[in-house]
């Protein structure tokens, strides 16, 4: 391969980059004063509107309609629509009160032992984003484990600016991914329906972000070329955008 062809590969990327992100803002440096570290050492472009992101507007939707569902259950346990909505809010009051990174492990662990399914066995669509109950109901797929996760953790109080569901390119496996992104103590910690342990994002170094949310904030995601060449494994020199 010659020395243009991965130049040409990165100017295509910004563009498609650059298209997405119309609007958007240019995000702060990492580790500048009060900054947060950069998402898998990522640079981010902001926007305020989720309008980019039907899927995740209409789920979003479904979750507050469903936060009746959760009230009636969280006062009486004969109130849960389904045993499972029970064991969910029964795992949430279990763990206020721990230390953050142990509220972490507990809650992978818990919805981790939900069965992978795809959405077009559910749904019989090739992409449908679930709400918790929906999950609670029929599993999903890496999205959906991100979204139950993202609502449990608002309700044991995190902030939505310390959330983030990130959809990312395993370089590993070589497909598209969803995880979430929690930001604590000036770390980024990954919840990930992979594995059962919560990681630091500095321990993860073959997944590429592409965009990421949370319920008010959309964020368009770049990796420096040396970062892509250097640390994912799989990606070599000659070769730095892969899809």
């Amino acid at each position: 391969m010659s020395v243009k062809q991965p130049i040409v590969a990165v100017v295509r990327k910004l563009v498609l980059i650059a298209a997405f992100c119309a609007g958007l803002a240019w995000a702060l440096p990492a580790h500048a004063d009060g900054a947060p570290p950069r998402l898998f050492g990522s640079i981010e472009f902001k926007a305020a509107s989720l309008a980019a992101l039907p899927q995740w507007v209409n789920v979003l939707h479904r979750i507050e309609k469903e936060r009746a569902s959760y009230a009636a259950c969280d006062k009486e346990i004969r109130e849960c629509a389904f045993p499972a909505l029970a064991a969910w809010r029964a795992k949430i009051r279990a763990v206020k009160g721990l230390d953050k990174k142990t509220q972490l492990l507990e809650i992978n662990r818990f919805i981790n032992r939900w069965p992978y399914r795809e959405d077009i066995t559910n749904y019989g669509v090739a992409d449908y984003w679930a709400s918790p109950m929906e999950f609670l109901k029929l599993s999903g797929d890496c999205e959906d484990y991100t979204i139950i996760k993202y609502v449990t953790l608002r309700t044991l109080g995190y902030s939505a600016d310390s959330l983030r569901i990130v959809v990312v390119q395993d370089t590993l496996r070589n497909v598209a991914h969803a995880v979430l992104a929690v930001y604590v103590d000036n770390d980024i910690l990954i919840m990930d329906s992979l594995y059962e342990g919560v990681l630091p994002q500095s321990r993860i170094n073959y997944y590429v972000p592409q965009y990421s949310i949370n319920e008010t904030t959309r964020w368009a995601h770049i990796m420096p070329q040396a970062s892509v060449m250097n640390t994912v494994p799989g990606v070599v020199p000659n070769d730095p955008i892969r899809r």
